[in-house]
């Protein structure tokens, strides 16, 4: 059975066929086997995702399937911290606290969302932050290379620190003569 094929992402469509509800890791990809959200009817669109290149689907893209129907992506809500600061430049120094630990970071004019950490959230709550838990869609930045962010995932009993400096060299492909 030849299924249907995404290989193009669009933000500009009308009356999708189906949704899919991903949370953010199962919505960053490049190829795989998909089933779309049950339709009214009880039937699901089975479709393989082929993308050039791997990609964080946002919450309202439009996944074009090679027979022109549309599947509307949907950020799935999960179990985030919202950090405030005290003023702004107290939220960009928490920012930078969150950064350096590579954390996938949602970021807004007044707020940053991270995935659930008891670790973090005392690290942050010893810097003075507001940090309330939240059920939300996430949809972190993408990172410096490419667009694609690349994190430490830290879990429960995950207990220790990322105080570490990061002056250390990289080599990205780039000539320095």
């Amino acid at each position: 059975m030849n299924l249907p094929t995404v290989t193009s992402v669009t933000r500009t469509f009308e009356n999708p066929a189906a949704v899919i509800t991903l949370d953010e890791t199962a919505r960053h990809r490049r190829r795989m086997r998909m089933v779309s959200d049950r339709l009214e009817n009880g039937a699901t669109i089975a479709f393989l995702l082929d993308l050039p290149q791997a990609r964080l689907l946002r919450h309202g893209d439009g996944l074009v399937l090679d027979d022109g129907r549309i599947i509307e992506v949907c950020a799935e809500p999960e179990q985030l911290m919202e950090v405030r600061g005290r003023d702004a430049r107290h939220l960009l120094t928490l920012a930078w606290q969150i950064g350096n630990r590579h954390l996938a970071a949602e970021i807004t004019a007044t707020a940053i969302r991270i995935r659930r950490d008891h670790v973090i959230h005392d690290m942050l709550i010893g810097l003075g932050a507001s940090v309330e838990e939240v059920e939300a869609p996430f949809d972190p930045e993408g990172g410096a290379y490419g667009g694609a962010h690349e994190a430490h995932h830290h879990h429960a009993g995950h207990d220790h620190s990322h105080d570490h400096d990061h002056a250390h060299d990289h080599e990205h492909g780039h000539s320095h003569d």
